[in-house]
């Protein structure tokens, strides 16, 4: 009976990381879209995007079915709604929309979903380094569709500040501590401090990677 009460409370956590997840890539879309004047529907497409393109893209490559919005279709109908209040709410507020207005939700999106990505691949099965790999797609590619539909080149192209590394250090962290038999959630909150605490480092102190130059 006890096992079953764990077990319980161990998926409704799970469920609650890839809400927050999803909140906050929705969020970084809504700012994407604001800077680029877009209308209601254009910041609804964009909050899409940015909250489940990387789920959906770790679904397809680990075979699951149904995708998680639409497992969850509340979550679907959330996102919109907080894509047409985060509208709403900015345009009567007149926020000042500058590009680091989403790296924050962008830095603790990707941890969230890094670790949720991970440990869904993982629980399927997947060898550890294809499990790392699902964790960086979940948490980057997300990103990369919002900044491709806002007419941009992805930030993790772009922006030699460490982003999809930061997210393969945090699944080396949840990997290395799964091997040493620490329960999964365990696991999965070190995955996010790590990831989204280097992504922070990284743009408070700038810290870059080398690029190329003629």
């Amino acid at each position: 009976m006890a096992m079953q009460t764990w077990e319980s409370i161990g998926s409704i956590a799970w469920v609650g990381l890839e809400l927050l997840a999803t909140a906050a890539f929705a969020l970084s879309g809504i700012v994407a879209a604001g800077r680029k004047h877009m209308d209601v529907v254009g910041a609804c497409v964009v909050g899409f995007l940015s909250a489940f393109g990387g789920g959906t893209l770790r679904d397809l490559l680990i075979d699951r079915r149904p995708f998680f919005w639409v497992e969850h279709q509340s979550v679907l109908v959330g996102v919109l709604a907080l894509c047409v209040l985060g509208v709403t709410f900015m345009r009567r507020r007149h926020i000042d929309l500058t590009e680091k207005a989403i790296l924050w939700p962008d830095a603790l999106g990707l941890g969230l979903f890094c670790a949720s990505g991970l440990h869904l691949a993982a629980s399927h099965g997947m060898p550890a380094l294809v499990a790392i790999m699902m964790g960086v797609v979940t948490g980057a590619f997300g990103g990369v569709l919002r900044d491709m539909v806002c007419n941009e080149v992805p930030a993790l192209l772009k922006d030699h500040r460490p982003y999809a590394l930061c997210a393969f250090a945090g699944g080396c962290a949840y990997m290395t501590l799964q091997w040493a038999g620490a329960a999964s959630l365990s696991c999965a909150l070190a995955c996010i401090g790590l990831t989204t605490g280097l992504r922070a480092l990284a743009l408070l102190r700038d810290w870059r990677l080398p690029s190329w130059h003629d």
